[in-house]
């Protein structure tokens, strides 16, 4: 397209996520406001309600853990000042949220992130706030003679943002919750001051945004986001959770990319070889055993809805705050997790690592995905390695990062991506060796073993149950 702010950030294409949840990630001891505060024990049962004191400088004590596995851009789940753990229901959008280290502390973590080289990604929540939210507050207080009550849809008064059983709140709310009043983007200050919500912390040094229910929102207001967003940071990175077709959001006038969903459950689904946990049940995230052909066929029609660099600017992800872990749905099988970590990371676009995957986490459905990271205990399910070796991979070899792999089926249990110079092979069997033949381009013809999870057997060239193998002449890269 002839308007550079069309096209997505080239960065991304080359970047490696990792998902923050800062309530649960890591306490510093740095916040004096938590010290005499009831905060949960570290480590407790998490639940929708209470918190557990995670902080920004918690998070910038961990970049170098972060560092050292590869990441080169944090999200973070929101961070404005909010009455709920996961802050998805805001009172404040120009206020970090003091229970986080307030202003000073984020400030801290873009000056910690940059001067390393790496960005941060914040959470715009922009359909519905919180009913603490200040312009809401007005309504409740005054009634139909506020000034702000066109702000939200309004069905009768009194408004009851508490509602007994069987009575109704009496406005527009996300999924008919009261605590979420939704906005009405239709009015010209709403939009003004959402747009200037996401410019004020632009200008702070954030480097993008992912964009909550962005398809509940009308789109024109996302075409005028994104020229505000280019307007301050060409090359700020625009990501909605869709988490289907997202076609119509893509077409260069709104996002760069999206949270591709469809890449992470159906990579677990066959990763799974049949083992998966069937607590959750969601149309966009349809946790089923698949075959190899049916895994592939579900990557393609996906790549076809999308430009090249579109697919290049994808969030890949195998799981999120919002869906169980994905140690938990592959029921614990940690080397079944482990091949759909490769799978992740040889995708076109950036992969994003849900916290505490390096540790070995494997809460359920929403809220027990969001635990405490146990710092300064042992981690009997440590993944620190594979993924610094997986982020180390997409580094050296660029068709890893740009979409220019080639896939196909190996047998019952296997898949072989290719590209020039290179091949990698899996087997997700839990018992069966998976063979190959003396003219399939792999050890022995002119290709040589960089990397491997698991075992292969150059002399039977056969690769070991739930193992990976990648192939590559000396000069490729």
């Amino acid at each position: 397209m002839g308007d550079l702010s069309a096209a997505p950030p080239a960065w991304v294409a080359d970047a490696v996520v990792y998902q923050v949840f800062p309530d649960r990630f890591r306490r510093s001891g740095l916040v004096p406001i938590q010290e005499s505060l009831a905060l949960q024990p570290w480590g407790s049962d998490p639940q929708l309600q209470g918190f557990h004191g995670g902080d920004l400088y918690g998070v910038i004590e961990a970049l170098d853990h972060l560092q050292g596995m590869g990441v080169t851009c944090l999200y973070l789940t929101p961070v404005f000042s909010s009455a709920a753990n996961h802050r998805y229901h805001a009172y404040d959008y120009l206020e970090i949220d003091p229970l986080l280290g307030g202003d000073p502390a984020l400030e801290a973590l873009i000056d910690a992130l940059h001067a390393r080289r790496m960005r941060l990604i914040l959470d715009g929540v922009f359909n519905h706030c919180g009913r603490g939210f200040w312009a809401f507050h007005h309504l409740l207080e005054n009634g139909a003679v506020s000034p702000y009550r066109h702000w939200f849809h309004v069905h009768h008064w009194p408004l009851r943002p508490y509602p007994r059983v069987g009575e109704t709140c009496g406005y527009s709310c996300w999924w008919n919750d009261p605590a979420l009043p939704k906005f009405n983007h239709h009015h010209p200050a709403v939009q003004d001051y959402l747009l200037r919500v996401g410019r004020h912390w632009l200008e702070r040094g954030i480097d993008g945004w992912r964009l909550d229910v962005p398809d509940e929102v009308p789109q024109p207001f996302w075409q005028s986001f994104r020229r505000m967003v280019k307007a301050v940071n060409r090359d700020a990175w625009i990501v909605g959770e869709i988490w289907g077709d997202a076609r119509p959001w893509l077409q260069g006038d709104q996002f760069d990319g999206v949270m591709n969903y469809r890449m992470g459950w159906s990579s677990l689904s066959w990763a799974a070889a049949g083992e998966l946990a069937s607590d959750f049940d969601h149309a966009l995230y349809p946790l089923r055993p698949l075959d190899g052909q049916a895994l592939l066929e579900i990557w393609q029609h996906t790549l076809s809805w999308y430009r090249p660099e579109v697919r290049r600017a994808q969030l890949n992800l195998l799981d999120s705050h919002d869906v169980p872990r994905a140690l938990h749905s592959l029921r614990g099988d940690r080397a079944a997790l482990k091949l759909a970590l490769v799978l992740l990371f040889l995708q076109p676009g950036a992969p994003c690592v849900y916290y505490g995957t390096e540790a070995g986490l494997a809460g359920g459905p929403e809220p027990g995905c969001r635990e405490g990271v146990p710092w300064g205990e042992g981690w009997p399910q440590d993944l620190q390695v594979l993924l610094r070796d997986l982020a180390g991979l997409r580094q050296r070899y660029s068709a890893l990062r740009h979409g220019v792999v080639r896939w196909s089926v190996l047998a019952d249990d296997g898949l072989r991506a290719e590209a020039d110079a290179l091949v990698v092979v899996l087997n997700r069997s839990r018992h069966r060796t998976l063979a190959f033949s003396a003219d399939s381009c792999l050890a022995g013809n002119g290709l040589v073993p960089r990397w491997q999870l698991g075992t292969w057997d150059p002399g039977a060239r056969a690769l070991g149950p739930q193992s990976v193998a990648l192939f590559a002449d000396a000069g490729s890269a």
